[in-house]
């Protein structure tokens, strides 16, 4: 179990590998939000959809939002439950009825109260709705990181805040030095 701590990827980004072929992460971002013995689960930050905040909001039957929600893309958390419904903000975690805090401000609540209160201007100031997870049993992600599939790095904030989603790769991976566009699709181990 100690060995596992010290590798923790909990607050990290995992930046997929160019040569990545699975569809649900080929060229993504995914935010670490829980790395321990029992695996891994992380929201997937730079995929918005076709789907908007304003969506959301009317299907949960929330009223009185101001139109700009409909400009606001829900995100594609990944490929798992993509029916539930996942807020990453920076704020106070006891503020909302579900929320685990991740590191410092960094938050993720899964209750309807903060999507209220984002709809009524009450909400955390920065957030990303997203919907589905990413998912790893346990010992599955230390594999796909011994076989290249990921980069990691320590997560910047304001990558997943204040950075246009297009960006958000190649930003993580300049946080590690790592210019994407001139790395092999193809994995090699010496």
């Amino acid at each position: 179990m100690t060995a596992l701590k010290s590798s923790s990827l909990k607050n990290h980004f995992l930046i997929a590998m160019p040569g990545m072929v699975d569809p649900n992460f080929a060229h993504s971002i995914t935010y670490i939000c829980e790395h321990n013995d029992d695996g891994a689960m992380g929201i997937v930050v730079n995929r918005p959809m076709e789907l908007t905040v304003a969506d959301i909001l009317s299907h949960l039957q929330i009223r009185d939002f101001d139109d700009q929600f409909g400009e606001v893309p829900v995100l594609c958390g990944g490929p798992v439950q993509m029916e539930r419904g996942f807020v990453l903000h920076r704020t106070l975690p006891d503020k909302w009825d579900t929320t685990m805090c991740v590191e410092g401000d960094i938050c993720l609540t899964t209750s309807r109260d903060i999507l209220v209160a984002i709809a009524h201007h009450q909400g955390p100031d920065e957030s990303v709705i997203a919907l589905g997870y990413a998912g790893w049993s346990a010992g599955q992600l230390d594999n796909e990181m011994a076989q290249n599939a990921w980069l990691s790095v320590k997560a910047n904030p304001d990558i997943i805040f204040a950075t246009p989603f297009e960006q958000r790769w190649q930003a993580a991976a300049s946080l590690l030095g790592v210019d994407m566009a001139l790395l092999s699709a193809q994995a090699g181990h010496a």
